[in-house]
């Protein structure tokens, strides 16, 4: 039983780095079973849909992979901006050790297959939605209005994203840096805001 999960485990990891990789439609089932170092047989005796069930099991892993790291980073600091600010640099630190080639498994699957009712897409939608769901909470729990945490949560995630894909084709830190900086700089304008509504009260 221990062998089956293992194997199972290393062709998800090895399809998600994949994905970062060279995306979707770049990945072929048996360049996953070469990376994994599993038989076609195994890949489709735990995935018998084939590809795209693969895809979508590694989509999972890595959304589970980047919570990870974004909640560290949230429940790492008090403070949201300097929280935003941290997940920007920690990716950003990650991005660069990768030599700007593990990226966003999420986005380039998400734009590859964008038109499809796929569970591809569900499973990109899913990820997006829960790691804003990650930047509302902490958002609410340092007391911002519920309308204003939804809406900067979106706005934290779909920057840092768009940041990261720039940040690659750049092979610099620098847009996921900015990104930090102004994403932080707007968490403190709605603080300051809400103080002074406190004190007007």
């Amino acid at each position: 039983m221990q062998t089956e999960t293992s194997t199972r485990d290393r062709i998800v990891v090895a399809a998600a780095r994949l994905l970062q990789r060279q995306g979707y439609v770049g990945t072929g089932i048996k360049q996953i079973a070469t990376e994994s170092q599993a038989t076609l047989g195994s890949i489709y005796h735990f995935f018998p849909g084939g590809k795209e069930a693969v895809a979508v099991a590694a989509i999972r892993y890595s959304d589970q992979e980047f919570a990870a790291l974004l909640r560290q980073a949230l429940d790492g600091e008090d403070d949201p901006a300097e929280a935003v600010l941290s997940c920007t640099r920690q990716l950003a630190a990650g991005l660069e050790e990768s030599g700007w080639i593990d990226g966003c498994p999420v986005t380039a699957a998400a734009l590859e297959t964008l038109g499809a009712d796929s569970e591809i897409q569900q499973a990109c939608a899913d990820a997006l939605n829960g790691w804003e769901g990650l930047v509302r909470d902490k958002l609410l729990r340092c007391g911002f209005p519920g309308e204003d945490a939804r809406e900067l949560a979106t706005t934290v995630i779909s920057a840092i994203e768009g940041a990261e894909v720039t940040a690659q084709v750049n092979r610099s830190e620098e847009p996921l840096l900015a990104a930090g900086r102004q994403l932080a700089r707007l968490v403190r304008s709605y603080e300051i805001d809400a103080s002074r509504s406190a004190a007007d009260r």
